[in-house]
């Protein structure tokens, strides 16, 4: 079967996985059980560690220790140990949670945050951490979900959802500063933009809320290249493996019918 449904676990939102290439595991959370995950696909095995308050995004440190956002702050996991640590947290609202987040080509940690337990008009950020020291990159989001650098490190692409598009930022790798340049994609039909992956093309692969698919685009023109249906209504976000396939992480819907959403699926596109 083609998508395969990898793992479920009743989970209301799962979202954020992130592949790590060089140890061949997958991370990824389910935010409102304050769950993050490992996953190794040579074994099956599947490890989980628990924090106090809502996850959203992970990001790598080295084998199978990650950086996890949570509303309380950021925590280092070992999945080794199954250990988890406070690191440190960004002076935010208490009204926001942290989302997406992507590690830029220095090292810096990306993160984006939306109104919580209400989502608000305008009320998110688009933070830039390193070595104890934060600021705000992009201001004035709504849902900030999806981010991905260009092969060049050069652009970010960013989505707020609501907008239903996706934005180019010219990114300076050395202040980490960013200036807005245009709109690339824009989406017309019921889904809306939610996580992203961009592949070894260059091309976006983004996950589509209420779209039940993830669908493939050249940031370059805006143009749909592909699309891949999944069996459930609300997908979240993507990441691409070894092999230059996608792991999807999807999210229940009010339909009663539902019994896919809030699962794990692989897609193989090779």
């Amino acid at each position: 079967m083609n998508p395969s449904l990898i793992f479920q676990c009743n989970s209301e939102l799962l979202e954020g996985p992130v592949f790590d290439h060089k140890e061949n595991l997958l991370y990824f959370v389910s935010i409102l059980d304050c769950l993050v995950f490992c996953y190794n696909p040579s074994t099956k095995e599947i490890l989980s560690v628990k924090l106090d308050s809502p996850v959203s995004c992970v990001f790598l440190l080295d084998r199978k220790r990650i950086m996890v956002a949570s509303k309380s702050g950021f925590f280092e996991v070992d999945f080794n140990t199954l250990q988890k640590k406070f690191s440190f947290q960004i002076d935010i609202a208490n009204s926001v949670r942290y989302n997406d987040g992507i590690k830029d080509p220095k090292g810096r940690f990306i993160i984006g945050t939306m109104g919580y337990p209400e989502v608000k008009n305008n009320i998110g950020k688009v933070f830039s951490y390193s070595e104890g020291k934060y600021k705000v990159i992009i201001k004035d989001t709504t849902i900030s979900n999806g981010l991905a650098f260009s092969q060049d490190g050069l652009s970010l692409y960013f989505i707020d959802t609501p907008t239903k598009k996706v934005a180019k930022y010219a990114y300076d790798t050395e202040t980490g500063d960013v200036s807005f340049e245009s709109y690339v994609i824009e989406f017309n039909r019921e889904g809306s933009p939610d996580g992203m992956c961009m592949d070894n093309k260059g091309m976006l692969w983004i996950a589509e809320w209420g779209g039940g698919c993830v669908s493939r685009w050249n940031p370059e023109n805006g143009r749909k290249l592909d699309e891949r249906q999944l069996p459930c209504l609300n997908v979240t976000s993507c990441c691409i493996d070894n092999y230059l396939n996608l792991y999807i992480t999807t999210a229940k819907s009010s339909d009663k019918d539902d019994i896919y959403g809030g699962g794990l699926f692989y897609v193989e596109l090779n």
